[in-house]
């Protein structure tokens, strides 16, 4: 008699594969998109950090806060560009606020971040939480 060989995988065993990797896709999948907007966010959180740095050196030349980008002499590298940046100052000059707002993160722009004179960094919305 011939012995037949068979090798292979059957159809249930190449199931159980799909449906372990299915999910662990689901598991990972999430938290690597969120790591990356966490990744991202550290862009707004340095350049928010160098605008202030920027802001006291412009503060004991001249007395006052810097009212625009151009007069700190900031400007964000690169193509990509994730943020905005603006700057409100008080009427007095003594005051300001840094604002970065994303372009695209996540598919929207609703993370915000705020930096004041105090150094006080703060996020209202942020798109990386959940």
């Amino acid at each position: 008699m011939m012995k037949l060989n068979k090798k292979g995988f059957t159809l249930i065993e190449l199931m159980i594969v799909v449906a372990i990797i299915g999910i662990l896709a689901a598991i990972a999948i999430p938290n690597f998109l969120n790591y990356q907007c966490k990744s991202k966010q550290s862009e707004a959180k340095q350049s928010l950090g160098t605008i202030s740095k920027n802001q006291e050196a412009y503060l004991s030349e001249n007395d006052r806060y810097a009212e625009s980008m151009d007069s700190l002499g900031f400007a964000v590298k690169g193509d990509t560009q994730r943020y905005s940046y603006f700057i409100n100052v008080g009427a007095t000059g003594t005051t300001y606020i840094a604002t970065a707002s994303a372009v695209d993160l996540k598919g929207s722009n609703d993370d915000v971040w705020t930096m004041d004179e105090g150094l006080d960094l703060s996020n209202g919305t942020n798109a990386c939480s959940g």
